[in-house]
């Protein structure tokens, strides 16, 4: 099985997220044996930033770009079921998102999960349709 860098790519619907991944340099974080789990945007989602946040100042601000790429990886195997069953999970940023499940749908934060428990070696990516943004950075 590919690890979750190797499933990101092979997708083909990550491509922005594997760029700002390898940009910030966690790429070796995403390989290590984990496991971890990503709420992976799609490429689709990149196109909607919120208000005031554009990709291209991202791509120039490592500091911002590398904390909002890592609010979005969170610590352990936490597969669909789990998410349904917690409320927060805490990020490798240092801060939590906000888990909610309703009739069989998953948010975290503001974005739905289109599609969850795409398995790799070291943990699990579910897709999102939303660019989460820590609150400390959306304030910035």
């Amino acid at each position: 099985m590919a690890d979750l860098i190797e499933t990101a790519v092979n997708a083909g619907t990550f491509n922005t997220l594997v760029e700002a991944i390898k940009a910030t340099d966690l790429v070796d974080i995403l390989k290590s044996p984990g496991p971890y789990t990503v709420f992976a945007p799609t490429d689709e989602a990149f196109n909607n930033l919120p208000e005031g946040i554009t990709l291209d100042a991202l791509l120039q601000d490592n500091h911002k770009l590398k904390r909002i790429v890592t609010y979005h990886v969170a610590f352990g195997d936490v597969r669909a079921e789990d998410l349904m069953q917690i409320e927060e999970a805490e990020t490798v940023e240092g801060s939590v998102v906000a888990v909610e499940s309703s009739d069989g749908k998953i948010k975290v934060n503001d974005a739905n999960v289109l599609q969850s428990d795409i398995l790799a070696d070291n943990g699990v990516i579910h897709v999102i349709d939303a660019v989460l943004v820590p609150g400390l950075v959306a304030a910035e």
